[in-house]
């Protein structure tokens, strides 16, 4: 038990490394930037032009200013732990196809203008563990994801366009993709949770059975 509890410790804090890196350089760049006096905005995808093409790699590393950097971190360093922790076999390609999709999807549908930030990352994170915890029956997944939601509150208006500076077809193109990789990936991760009925279930059973046993013994001693 204290083994299996010590290899749960290990591959948690091992979970914690590529989601602390990623967001350290997102925090650097923003440091430099405004160290720098630099405004990186152009580096951010703008649909349908060739010049825009970078920000589906840089973009996520872009944010407007530090609250808007600060509101992205802990949901993104939340759920990218999360998805490490119990993918740990398909994280990064869960990580590499998320960015990657979604950069280039929005690149194609969105209006022209720049679109930066991380948050469409993060709106593909929660999708992918909400929809993966309803398809493998695992409430620790949909736990967290419904817990960021709630404290990032404006995630559920994020996917509908209310705010001219905001980037809602990021949010809603990172949603449908955490969600297809949800699928894709149906058959990876942690399995159905036990509920405490199913337990109780199981004592059932071992109970009725000892009743069996102890009276065929009974019979055979008569």
């Amino acid at each position: 038990m204290a083994n299996e509890e010590n290899i749960e410790y290990k591959r948690f804090i091992i979970s914690l490394v590529p989601p602390a890196i990623i967001l350290l350089i997102i925090w650097l760049v923003k440091i430099i930037e405004v160290a720098d006096g630099l405004d990186l905005y152009y580096y951010g995808i703008y649909p349908r032009k060739t010049s825009g093409l970078i920000g589906i790699a840089a973009s996520p590393f872009i944010h407007a200013n530090f609250n808007h950097l600060l509101n992205n971190s802990v949901p993104f360093f939340l759920l990218l732990t999360a998805i490490f922790y119990f993918y740990h076999k398909v994280a990064w390609r869960v990580l590499f196809f998320s960015w990657l999709a979604s950069g280039i999807v929005v690149w194609v549908i969105a209006r022209s203008s720049y679109h930066i930030g991380a948050s469409g990352l993060i709106y593909g994170f929660a999708a992918f563990l909400l929809l993966s915890g309803i398809v493998r029956r695992n409430i620790n997944l949909m736990a967290i994801s419904l817990l960021v939601i709630f404290l990032y509150g404006s995630m559920v208006w994020g996917i509908f366009p209310y705010r001219p500076d905001m980037s809602w077809e990021s949010h809603l193109v990172g949603l449908t993709i955490g969600a297809l990789l949800a699928i894709h990936y149906r058959h990876e991760g942690p399995g159905p949770t036990r509920f405490i009925s199913d337990m109780e279930d199981e004592e059932d059973d071992k109970t009725e059975g000892a009743g069996i046993i102890e009276e065929e013994s009974w019979e055979e001693k008569e």
